[in-house]
């Protein structure tokens, strides 16, 4: 190392100093509002967590408690997810609350590095600070803090899996972590099935199997009450026509049509969306775009996609934005951060309750769908329109080096 490369890399870890500190200063408004929220409604899916966690070490059922009213929440993750919770359930409330908190953030920065990586270059620092509080002002990661919720988490573990260039772990592992904690991530052993991309199959696979068995011996009967009974009770994760359910399903319900032909409907859809879905991301030449369009399949195809589990439009805008060169996109990046940045469903919500002749039923049903709407529309922009848009903007510099 030369002596005048010294000064440059203090200047680097001045400024990325300063950019968390800007980072700190900007999201510290959503942190004291959330934090310090009533205490029945600070933070209550974290409550769940730990509470699950609680009764591992006691010793008591997973999945025969509820939280305490108003919330009366129900643990509904898997048993290895109860059992991992109990490293929360050692830690005081208020502790508790911090250190998720600060891990969210954590999580939201590794997937903001690997999603805009392309436009992280000299200026590291700085993009890196902005596009953080961009994010974090984004509707699904309001809510991972509001509600203590884990999808971020999620969302970073499968990107670096499939985005790393060189990973210290075994390719694979993370995918079949985050699938084993939550069901949702195990789109992507489709993907990687669609993909041929075998060796990191059969890790993920392992992994899945390997923590999905691991209770059977350590907990048999929280193993046997999930996978033969809880998991069994849709209504168990909450009211499946509830705005906040925005998977094609949720949606569907919300039309109030007979039960047959909402479910024929949804396995009609679900078909065609996931061809379609599964398809681009099998075709797309960028890591990050076929992981922000399997994330989408993760929420329009499950029965039930509350709002937060949208953390996956981080990676969208980052496969948007690319390198950051074409002002196209970048706009349509903007437009995709603003849609998921305002309350949009809930609009549709006030609309509907407004009671306007056709207005209401008509419009209102649709403004309050919105997020999945957009999400349907977030895939075919990542499978269609981002290719299409990449051989035009290549085009002109093909015909200017003729």
């Amino acid at each position: 190392m030369t002596g005048g490369d010294e000064p440059s890399i203090r200047r680097q870890w001045w400024a990325w100093a300063l950019a968390v500190l800007v980072i700190a200063v900007a999201v510290a408004p959503l942190v004291r509002h959330w934090l310090t929220n009533p205490d029945d409604q600070r933070l209550v899916d974290l409550d769940v967590y730990r509470t699950g966690g609680q009764m591992i070490l006691e010793g008591r059922s997973v999945y025969e408690f509820f939280t305490p009213a108003p919330q009366l929440l129900p643990f509904t993750y898997p048993p290895i997810a109860a059992m991992l919770a109990a490293l929360l359930a050692k830690l005081s409330w208020e502790s508790a609350q911090w250190v998720w908190t600060v891990g969210v953030y954590v999580a939201l920065g590794v997937a903001v590095a690997y999603s805009f990586r392309k436009v992280l270059g000299r200026h590291a620092p700085w993009v890196f600070a902005f596009l953080m509080v961009a994010c974090a002002y984004l509707m699904p990661i309001r809510d991972q803090v509001r509600f203590g919720q884990v999808d971020i988490l999620l969302v970073a573990l499968c990107l670096a899996d499939c985005v790393a260039r060189r990973p210290w772990w075994p390719r694979g592992f993370l995918i079949g972590l985050a699938t084993a904690v939550k069901l949702t991530p195990g789109v992507f052993l489709i993907y990687l099935m669609v993909t041929r991309q075998w060796r990191t199959f059969f890790m993920a696979a392992f992994t899945t199997a390997l923590l999905t068995l691991l209770p059977f011996a350590v907990i048999p009967q929280d193993a046997a009450d999930f996978w033969f009974s809880a998991l069994l009770d849709p209504e168990r994760l909450g009211a499946n026509a509830a705005t906040t359910n925005q998977s094609i399903r949720g949606m569907l319900i919300r039309l109030y049509l007979p039960d047959a032909l909402t479910t024929a409907l949804w396995l009609a859809l679900v078909a065609l969306v996931g061809w379609y879905g599964f398809r681009g991301a099998a075709r797309a030449k960028d890591p990050v775009v076929a992981v922000g369009l399997v994330g989408l399949m993760a929420v329009l195809l499950s029965p039930v996609a509350w709002i937060h589990h949208l953390a996956w439009v981080v990676v969208v805008l980052g496969a948007l934005v690319g390198d950051g060169r074409d002002p196209v996109r970048l706009r349509v990046a903007t437009g995709v951060w603003l849609y998921y940045v305002l309350p949009i469903p809930w609009w549709g919500v006030a609309l509907k309750a407004a009671e306007i002749p056709l207005v209401s039923p008509i419009l209102g049903k649709i403004v309050q769908n919105a997020y999945g709407l957009g999400a349907v529309a977030l895939v075919w922009l990542l499978a269609s329109w981002l290719p299409a848009r990449r051989a035009e903007a290549v085009t002109p510099r093909v015909t200017a080096l003729s």
